[in-house]
């Protein structure tokens, strides 16, 4: 089965917020009051009710001002460290690459939170903790639509061309190949952001701002849960190595209390 691929030109984003407006049209989710922050990123970060934001920031790059529209959003990783981490199998990597949930599953333990290099996954903080009501919630990449041959809500409305979805692979293309006609539009040699970075996302993006600047974290090729199992699986060992070796002194300084216990009755003896 082809993995699904969604790239995201930020040369072509104009901060419109269709995609943000789309995502909860499509996915039924509720408007919020928010507050003038001074700053236009509205609402401020990612929430249970906003799947997909524009991250607006204005940076100085290479002395000259300008504007990054970070299309935030889950960058539904190939090996995911949140379906890692969820004990109960609530989050699912999808053969054609979405991260899916499962509310019927989740227990809210926020493993997940945790885990995601991202900070994606979101809370249901305003619902009750006994009611059942709290939940993970994230972008699920439309996988309704997607499984019915339609693009994801936030593609069919982007109007300027912003995003692209396809294939894996003709998006890694796609993007290789607007590198390669127009590198003065890119910034330097960054390349793809995705491609590699923690093990692969289906999520790509290309840019006239370096990456770190825009808020994508810096984050290792190798797979989180890779590192992650690594250590969960050393713990056990470095359990039982400690247990042991705080048992051992243990012995040793109850040994030698007792044995200078013993001394100073016996030279209470002589003394009498």
């Amino acid at each position: 089965m082809a993995k699904y691929g969604l790239l995201v030109d930020e040369t072509r984003c104009t901060g419109c917020r269709g995609c943000q407006v789309a995502c909860k049209q499509w996915n039924d989710l509720p408007g919020e009051e928010t507050h003038q922050s001074g700053e236009y990123t509205n609402p401020p970060s990612l929430n249970a009710n906003t799947w997909l934001i524009i991250d607006f920031k204005e940076v100085e790059v290479d002395g000259e001002l300008k504007w990054s529209f970070l299309n935030r959003r889950c960058m539904h990783c190939e090996h995911p460290a949140c379906v890692s981490a969820c004990p109960v199998g609530a989050l699912k990597k999808q053969n054609d690459g979405p991260v899916t949930w499962d509310g019927g599953k989740c227990i809210g333990c926020r493993y997940c939170m945790v885990a995601c290099p991202f900070n994606i996954p979101t809370f249901t903080w305003d619902e009750g903790l006994f009611d059942g009501g709290t939940k993970i919630r994230k972008c699920n990449l439309c996988i309704d639509r997607i499984s019915n041959g339609l693009e994801p809500a936030c593609v069919k409305t982007c109007p300027s061309g912003a995003l692209s979805f396809g294939t894996h692979e003709e998006m890694v293309a796609l993007a290789e190949e607007r590198l390669a006609k127009n590198p003065e539009k890119y910034y330097k040699d960054q390349g793809i952001y995705g491609l590699k970075d923690a093990g692969g996302t289906t999520v790509l993006y290309i840019s006239h701002i370096p990456f770190d600047m825009m808020g994508l974290p810096t984050v290792r090729e190798e797979a989180i849960p890779d590192v992650s199992e690594t250590i969960m699986k050393s713990t056990p060992i470095v359990a039982v190595t400690w247990a042991g070796i705080l048992a051992g002194l243990w012995w040793v300084f109850g040994r030698r209390n007792a044995m200078m216990s013993g001394k100073k009755t016996d030279s209470g003896g002589k003394e009498d």
